[in-house]
């Protein structure tokens, strides 16, 4: 089942869910169109905006629509990522010196990987997606030998390698490196444009680079939708490149036949920069996929209480006052799951079995730890205006949530209006005594008791009523234009 929001042809409520059945029968009735999405990041990349398009990508194939996907192509093996439909055509090109080098790597690390007899290795993964009930294990790879700790040095090595080419690349190219696909990514574009009878273009950003591509389709005359997400000029912009950033997200705003964001926040922000009419704006924030609904009530929890943080950690991000908090508690464990994990967070995970490191998740594996641990942790963003997209994840998981913050961001505020958790300033000393109560609660089978961890309270915000709104926006458009 998809536990979506709203009937089809009008914006999502939290009234109605919409099931693989409602989105059948409304894109018999629908009218379809073929789509162009110019996406850079997209899987097998796991990025957050990666994972933002695949899911509206299958939502909008399942709603009869042709997406054609225009994206570099991508030195990751894409495992644990959502499956598209046979709707979704992917258009792979050549990234550019720098990422090519990267993919070129990759691809003869997997062919030597596909030729050597080596046996499957039996590592515990974490917990499954399936609803049965099963501990949390340990997640303890075996001891490397000398080739395979040699092997995992040279990757290491080239990785340092390849980012710090980007670096260097970065103060030439705007926004970034990954400006480097532009010249194939416009030479491709062009023959799409001229192969395929293409009814709308939507730009996925970032990196800025596809906004560019996306104004180069105006010579067309097709209608275009920007998925901004975030502002062009944002406070991480560096100085050299802010000028060009304003300039090139005003010609967005002003161009594009509308312009997706994450939050009010930024629609209000765009309106304030540019005079953004409130008509061309609209809000599609992050989400989780229902048809991973795999909620069962856990009743009392025997210890450890698990503790599950998923996402990476940025200097604005202080998990000190968590990780004090967490080993002073006795009867409490902190799992985390991080691509990259700070010398000082590892630190502690080597002198405290109560921190545990995972290591990196693949998505689906990921939203199946939050839907085993029994409390998920958000540590609160430097910007009060933006909502992790981890966080979307966590509500749809349907575990309580402790949220790490001074309680004034736009994350708190939507935990505390549903009620899904708790807000906790990062103070070691109040985070202990939270934790206590906790894994008191827990015991006792009543951590839950006054929150709402019912589906119905967030169903707006799963993938399936989020790609509903898109497929209005669309149609909405395309009538507008023909009018």
């Amino acid at each position: 089942m998809i536990a979506g929001t709203a009937s089809l042809g009008s914006d999502a409520g939290p009234e109605s869910a919409v099931t693989l059945s409602d989105v059948r029968r409304a894109a018999e009735s629908a009218r379809r169109f073929t789509l162009l999405l110019i996406a850079y990041e997209f899987p097998p990349s796991p990025s957050p905006q990666s994972l933002r398009w695949a899911y509206l990508a299958r939502e909008l194939a399942l709603r009869g629509h042709c997406v054609h996907i225009l994206a570099p192509e991508h030195p990751g093996a894409g495992h644990g990522l959502p499956e598209l439909p046979d709707g979704v055509v992917v258009h792979r090109t050549y990234a550019g010196p720098a990422m090519g080098l990267l993919n070129f790597l990759a691809k003869r690390e997997r062919r030597k990987a596909a030729g050597a007899a080596a046996e499957p290795p039996a590592a515990v993964t974490g917990p499954p997606a399936s609803a049965s009930a099963v501990p949390v294990t340990a997640v303890a790879a075996p001891p490397l030998n000398w080739k395979g700790r040699l092997h995992n040095a040279a990757n290491h090595c080239r990785t340092i390698a390849f980012h710090g080419f980007q670096r260097l690349t970065a103060r030439w190219f705007f926004p970034d490196g990954r400006a480097e696909w532009y010249p194939w990514a416009k030479r491709r574009l062009r023959f799409l444009l001229d192969q395929l009878d293409v009814d709308l273009v939507l730009s996925s950003h970032e990196p800025a680079t596809t906004l560019s591509l996306g104004l180069d389709t105006r010579r067309h005359g097709l209608p275009w939708i920007a998925d901004l997400g975030d502002p062009v000029l944002a406070p991480y912009t560096p100085p050299r490149w802010r000028k060009r950033a304003a300039r090139l997200e005003r010609r967005v705003c002003m161009a594009a036949d509308r312009v997706l964001v994450t939050n009010p926040a930024v629609a209000a922000l765009l309106t304030e920069r540019h005079g953004v009419a409130a008509t061309r704006l609209s809000v599609l924030t992050q989400g989780f996929d229902g048809r991973m609904d795999t909620f069962e009530d856990r009743g009392s929890v025997t210890p450890p209480l698990e503790l599950l943080y998923t996402g990476s950690f940025y200097s604005f991000r202080r998990a000190e006052p968590l990780l004090d908090a967490v080993v002073a508690t006795p009867g409490v464990r902190l799992n985390i799951a991080s691509i990259s994990v700070p010398e000082h967070v590892q630190a502690v995970s080597r002198r405290s079995p109560s921190i545990r490191l995972l290591g990196f998740l693949p998505h689906v594996e990921a939203m199946a730890w939050q839907r085993r641990c029994d409390v998920l942790v958000n540590l609160a963003n430097d910007d009060p205006c933006q909502v992790p997209g981890k966080f979307y994840e966590y509500l749809g998981a349907r575990r309580p949530i402790l949220h790490i913050g001074n309680g004034d961001d736009a994350a708190a505020k939507l935990l505390l209006g549903i009620p899904r958790g708790w807000v906790c300033p990062a103070d070691a000393v109040t985070l202990q005594t939270r934790l206590e109560i906790l894994r008191d609660d827990a015991r006792a089978g009543r951590i839950a008791t006054s929150l709402d961890l019912s589906a119905a309270a967030v169903r707006e915000y799963d993938w399936a009523a989020i790609g509903a709104r898109l497929d209005k926006i669309i149609n909405t458009l395309m009538l507008e234009r023909e009018a």
